[in-house]
């Protein structure tokens, strides 16, 4: 395989996390989070390399105890996707798939049919996930919903509990945010000014569409669990000692 063939997971960790700093060194069963995360992405079959963007030391440091490979970028970037994009400017792949670093639930199959999904459909620049959404949370902001097409490209993504539903009880589905890039499109992605609707929503995956490019999407039967706040990691540990973890 060439090396522009390659499909390379970058996992972007930040240190100074808003609601939970340090976030990706916070112990889940003994370990750091960052460490769940590697093993979870080494699963996946299609993704040939893995690579961590930090701007931490400590996470550096903690990367590379693992055997993983580690790239330090700034501190200021405005997203993660901003971060990988550095992160891979000197790098030969043709895809990327960007892993969030508070995701240590993500299964490697579901990675794998991601990449199988973009590999299929050579017009999407980007792709990602979603899963169905129930009545509960269609009217929570915090839930970004996506609306998709007959051939399950994005239509769009809202906060807003889309399709309205005039007459019928139409199927909502939740985004899940875990990314897959085509590399030139990234480096693009990462020099677009933000678009009205982007800013609208704050939802950055809305600069795609609204300069004309697909996002395919894959549908899952439920949404991953990450770790958004301290309180978020016991669950994280119920749930992966119902796989058969246990402390380290």
């Amino acid at each position: 395989m060439s090396g522009s063939d390659r499909v390379l997971g970058v996992i972007p960790a930040r240190y100074d996390s808003t609601r939970f700093p340090g976030k990706p060194l916070a112990e889940i069963l003994g370990r750091p989070m960052i460490e769940w995360v590697i093993e979870a992405v080494r699963e996946s079959a299609r993704i040939d390399d893995i690579l961590v963007a930090t701007d931490h030391n400590k996470i550096f440091e903690t990367v590379e105890e693992t055997e993983a490979e580690a790239v330090m970028t700034r501190s200021d970037h405005s997203s993660g996707s901003d971060r990988v994009a550095a992160a891979v400017d000197d790098r030969e792949a043709e895809l990327i798939v960007n892993i969030q670093g508070d995701e240590p639930l993500i299964d490697g199959s579901t990675l794998d049919r991601g990449v199988r999904s973009m590999q299929e459909n050579p017009e999407a620049a980007m792709g990602s996930f979603m899963a169905p959404l129930n009545d509960e949370e269609a009217e929570d902001p915090d839930v970004v919903k996506v609306v998709v097409d007959r051939d399950q490209f994005a239509l769009y993504f809202s906060r807003s509990p889309v399709p309205y539903g005039r007459d019928t009880s139409p199927e909502r589905y939740q985004h899940v945010g875990i990314y897959l890039f085509r590399r030139e499109f990234l480096l693009e992605y990462s020099q677009m000014n933000p678009t009205p609707l982007e800013q609208a929503e704050g939802l950055e995956q809305l600069r795609a569409l609204e300069n004309g490019r697909k996002i395919t999407m894959v549908e899952i039967d439920e949404p991953t669990v990450g770790v958004d706040r301290p309180e978020d990691v016991g669950t994280v540990e119920e749930i992966l000692r119902r796989r058969g973890h246990e402390e380290s």
